[in-house]
């Protein structure tokens, strides 16, 4: 089994968001709609109010009461942004990022992230890590993504607690230490965040910085996999399937890894495929199992690829045919497999 670590996720907060922070606005013009609540916050906007400038911002981003227009969206956060206002300044710098309403650029989405951040903005604390962690608008820092990771963090801000874990996981701007990796990732999972339930499992089924508890991983595991995280799903059906703190089930590792599996998982993929080929969990199925083997390869999964060339050079499950068995093996060759380029070594020499 293979535990994937995500990369630091850059999260589009704005559209998630946004309409909450415009309802905490709309006090004098409660109970009204919200073309009349856009009348009232222009004439104030206009007249130098920052909260309705943003206001406006939020309502021309999201068209509500009013024609979309990101432009001007752009427009009144700017103007709600240079008086301060880290709200309008924290989505003035996602627009920036993203492109929308102006042209994309990451200088600019850094500037007004920091002026949020040092207000103590915990989403632009986050979005400033992941800009610096990949470089993106500034010249990558990781020392720098993990202050604002962890300015964040200590805020309550889930994301940024899962990836302060990661980070201390792996030794990224800081120096590794998994037992801090196991407190950032308990404190992100019992919000519920779902990479962070995985990512504990993990830890717990190694023995990564806390004892190992088999139990613990199955619990964290499911936490995860029943939000349809699918790395979590592939990983809760290993542990059915080889019965690691909870009773051998295949059936139901079978059930994990067709989820995991449809979402593109391509371990997932494999994993059932190994299912249907040896008839555990469900009747024997050579042609279910390439398939599924299939699905992996395509994806460039380079095991899945030389998987694929044994079967073909040998004649499992499909037709014998030494043509595709040097595709396959060929591409994951090319992606340094060792077991395909030791194969397609011997194909080569024997003249196959």
């Amino acid at each position: 089994m293979r535990y994937r670590c995500a990369a630091l996720a850059f999260v589009s907060l704005l559209t998630v968001n946004a309409h909450a922070r415009f309802a905490e606005g709309l006090t004098e013009a409660k109970g009204r709609n919200d073309a009349l609540a856009a009348q009232e916050w222009r004439s104030l906007a206009e007249q130098g109010d920052a909260q309705a400038q943003y206001n406006l911002g939020v309502i021309f981003a999201n068209g509500l009461g009013v024609a979309k227009d990101e432009a001007k969206a752009v427009k009144w956060y700017t103007k709600a942004a240079e008086q301060g206002h880290a709200e309008a300044q924290f989505n003035l710098g996602w627009m920036y990022a993203n492109g929308q309403g102006v042209a994309k650029d990451d200088a600019q989405a850094v500037n007004w992230y920091t002026k949020a951040a040092a207000q103590g903005h915990a989403d632009a604390q986050y979005n400033l890590g992941w800009m610096y962690a990949n470089g993106q608008g500034v010249t990558k820092d990781d020392a720098l993504a993990l202050v604002w990771c962890t300015r964040a963090a200590e805020q309550d801000h889930a994301k940024a607690q899962y990836n302060l874990g990661w980070m201390y996981a792996n030794g990224q701007g800081v120096a590794k230490d998994e037992v801090q990796a196991v407190n950032w990732y308990t404190k992100a999972a019992e919000q519920g965040y779902a990479e962070a339930q995985n990512g504990l499992g993990w830890m717990y089924l190694n023995g990564l910085g806390v004892a190992k508890d088999e139990t613990q991983a199955a619990k964290w595991f499911a936490k995860s996999a029943e939000q349809g995280y699918p790395d979590a799903q592939n990983n809760l059906g290993w542990i059915y399937a080889n019965g690691l703190g909870v009773p051998k089930d295949e059936s139901l590792a079978i059930k994990w890894y067709t989820r995991a599996a449809m979402q593109g998982h391509t371990k997932a993929q494999i994993n059932l495929g190994t299912m249907y080929e040896r008839g555990r969990g469900i009747p024997k199925d050579d042609a279910a199992a390439i398939k599924w083997y299939i699905k992996a390869a395509e994806q460039g999964d380079a095991d899945a690829q030389n998987d694929l060339g044994v079967r073909y050079s040998n004649g499992q499950g499909v037709v014998k045919d030494d043509v595709q068995a040097v595709q396959w093996y060929t591409q994951a060759a090319n992606q340094e497999n060792s077991k395909a380029q030791y194969n397609l070594g011997l194909m080569y020499e024997y003249g196959r």
